[in-house]
C-alpha cells in the first residue's frame, strides 16, 4: 500500500474539555499518546498537520477562548501546524478546510481525534464523498459512553462502519497506527 505524497494528517476536536471531561474520553491518556505518535510519523514524512477546533456558542463549555475550548495541551503541536475552526460537526462545513487542502495540493487524508460518533464521523463521510482518499487511524480516535452504547463499542462500531462505507471514488481505509508506520513514504 502506498502513502501518496499529497497526504495530510487531520486531527479533529482534541480539546481540553472534550478529552479531559467531565466525563473523560475513553482511553484519553492512550489516545493522546497515539495522536502524538501519528503527529511524529506525519512529521517524518513531511506531511502537513491540521488541527480542527470546535467553537461552541458563547454560553457553552466550548466557547471560544475558554479553557475547555483550547486544543489539548498534551498535543505535540508546532507553530507551522494549521488550525481550522468550525461550528458544525463536519470540519468542511463553512470552514477554510477545503481551501486549505486545495492550497496544499492535498487529496489524501489521515484522520484521527474526537468524537468517533460525531465530528470525526461527519468529517470522514464528508471527505470521502468529496473524493478524498481517507484513512482513519483506527486506534487514534475516541468517544465517550453514550446512553445506549459504551464508548469502546462506539469506537469499534465506527471503525467497522467506515471500513464498509460505500464511497464514490476511494474506499475508506481503517488502519491502526503501527500499520501506517510500516508503510513506506511511497506505500
Amino acid at each position: 500500500m502506498i502513502v501518496p505524497p499529497h497526504t495530510a494528517l487531520l486531527i479533529i476536536d482534541v480539546q481540553q474539555g472534550l478529552i479531559d471531561g467531565p466525563p473523560a474520553a475513553i482511553r484519553a491518556p492512550q489516545i493522546l499518546v497515539q495522536l502524538n505518535a501519528a503527529i511524529a510519523l506525519a512529521r517524518t514524512r513531511a506531511m502537513p498537520i491540521l488541527f480542527v477546533q470546535h467553537d461552541g456558542p458563547p454560553d457553552s463549555p466550548l466557547a471560544a477562548g475558554s479553557h475547555a475550548w483550547q486544543l489539548h495541551e498534551a498535543l505535540a503541536r508546532q507553530p507551522i501546524d494549521k488550525v481550522i475552526r468550525k461550528r458544525a460537526s463536519d470540519a468542511f462545513c463553512q470552514t477554510a478546510l477545503k481551501a486549505t487542502l486545495e492550497q496544499l495540493a492535498i487529496d489524501n487524508l489521515w484522520l484521527a481525534g474526537y468524537a468517533s460518533d460525531f465530528c470525526l464521523d461527519s468529517t470522514v463521510r464528508s471527505a470521502a464523498m468529496q473524493g478524498y482518499a481517507v484513512t482513519v487511524i483506527a486506534d487514534a480516535h475516541t468517544s465517550k459512553d453514550r446512553p445506549h452504547l459504551g464508548g469502546e463499542q462506539v469506537i469499534a462500531h465506527h471503525n467497522w462502519l467506515w471500513a464498509n462505507l460505500d464511497t464514490p471514488v476511494h474506499p475508506v481505509r481503517v488502519m491502526p497506527l503501527h500499520q501506517l508506520a510500516a508503510l513506506s513514504g511511497n506505500d
